[in-house]
């Protein structure tokens, strides 16, 4: 018997499913940049625009790094209707990939947590 050709098969990379996701919101008027949280199929909402994650991925820290969400955007119109503006996913390594549109409003990806996010404040105060 010849055993000494084992090949050892790489099993695909684990991802770990997190409580909450972290974004940036730019106001690309004044140029601020606001860090928010949000919990795993919840809704804040930042500016005009209304985020629901709907699970957020990161890897193993033996793993090449990959942080992605599964995303909902929602802009609030004048009249105070949601009109859906984005639904994919988001990708913390590229933020230019996913593209929300809106002409204000920007928001991407920074991070998972596994902890639930940081109530008591709204987005947008410090």
């Amino acid at each position: 018997g010849d055993s000494g050709d084992v090949v050892v098969v790489q099993p695909p990379p684990e991802r770990i499913s997190n409580r909450t996701a972290v974004y940036a919101g730019l106001d690309k008027i004044t140029g601020r940049i606001t860090s928010f949280e949000v919990g795993i199929g919840e809704t804040v909402q930042f500016g005009a625009l209304q985020v629901t994650p709907r699970v957020c991925y990161t890897r193993p820290p033996t793993e090449t790094q990959n942080t992605t969400s599964f995303t909902e955007v929602n802009e609030i119109t004048l009249k105070g209707e949601a009109k859906r503006i984005f639904t994919g996913w988001m990708f913390a390594s590229s933020p230019g990939l996913h593209g929300v549109e809106h002409p204000i409003y920007d928001v991407w990806l920074t991070d998972c947590k596994a902890t639930p996010p940081a109530t008591g404040k709204a987005a947008g105060q410090k």
